[in-house]
């Protein structure tokens, strides 16, 4: 499906490969994949990617020679996707998690490298970079998660290209698919001035949009209103979708609202938040970040939602 993966989004979204999902299942096709001297591997190593520093930073992308002895039975090479050019497949790309080795023995095939997490090094890469490496993260972590069946606890092998794990075991056969857990995060606005809150386990003076998890049988609206209501103690309507954003810390899609604001009283629950004010829109434009106060990473859904806010730009 050329061309899906890149439309324009939020960081850690436009994973720059066609992912070929049409692919994973030709073995014939794979096989010629690991045996051509083009293909690109990223490696993971405990959640963490190398990343070449310099001027222009870059993750490390290996071909197949430079991981060799590297890549044994533990690897478990999975499918990311293949460039596309014109319209024409080029190079496939897969990642193998390399967490079993020595971090010394990857960073040796890596001249210039530098262990980073996507939280780092989201920072500093081209967009389309790190989209890949939250991506191939994403992957690595459920694989680690689920090598063994959730229904029968017997082992899970692998299948069509690792984006599935099937139950070794003949009376289960049971089939897992990557997990992805969906979240609300939504920016509460009434007129001039909008909700923010913190929790203090988060950076000094970090503060951030409302944010939790979908239930089952709820819809993202209803989920909006619920998650508000419980964590601040305000009600709100007319919900609005605004954006989304993968978030694979560990595994979780952040869908984006804009909510108007109902009520006004804050009672929060301090058992997820350590307050929650009204700000003015006056006061946090040009609001320089402080161990006081901070707004969230520009990488984040979070962020992007605050100052969309801020330039009147809101849903219709």
């Amino acid at each position: 499906m050329t061309g899906l993966t890149r439309i324009g989004s939020n960081v850690l979204a436009g994973m720059p490969l066609d992912r070929a999902a049409h692919l994973r299942t030709d073995a014939a096709w794979l096989k010629a994949r690991f045996d051509d001297p083009s293909t690109r591997y990223i490696a993971i190593w405990r959640q963490n990617a190398v990343v070449r520093l310099g001027p222009e930073p870059r993750p490390v992308i290996h071909y197949r020679e430079t991981l060799d002895g590297l890549l044994d039975e533990h690897a478990e090479p999975t499918l990311l996707g293949v460039e596309v050019e014109n319209g024409a497949a080029g190079a496939a790309h897969f990642v193998v998690d390399l967490s079993h080795v020595e971090a010394g023995a990857l960073l040796a095939r890596s001249p210039g490298g530098e262990m980073m997490d996507l939280r780092e090094l989201v920072q500093i890469v081209p967009g389309p970079d790190s989209a890949l490496i939250a991506y191939a993260r994403g992957l690595t972590y459920w694989h680690r998660r689920h090598r063994f069946c959730g229904a029968c606890g017997s082992p899970a092998a692998a299948l069509e290209a690792g984006h599935q794990r099937r139950c070794t075991n003949e009376d289960c056969g049971a089939v897992h698919f990557p997990r992805t857990d969906t979240a609300v995060i939504t920016l509460v606005h009434d007129g001039d001035e909008c909700l923010l809150c913190r929790q203090s386990r988060w950076p000094p003076g970090m503060h951030s949009t409302l944010a939790g998890f979908l239930e089952p049988g709820e819809s993202l609206e209803e989920c909006v209103a619920r998650e508000i209501e419980e964590e601040s103690g305000v009600r709100v309507g007319d919900v609005r979708y605004h954006s989304s954003q993968p978030w694979p810390f560990p595994g979780t899609l952040m869908v984006g609202f804009m909510a108007q604001a109902l009520s006004r009283e804050i009672a929060v629950d301090e058992t997820e938040l350590e307050y929650a004010h009204w700000y003015k829109r006056r006061d946090l434009l040009g609001r320089r970040d402080s161990d006081e106060f901070r707004l969230p990473g520009r990488y984040s859904i979070s962020r992007r939602l605050i100052e969309d806010w801020l330039a009147g730009r809101i849903p219709p």
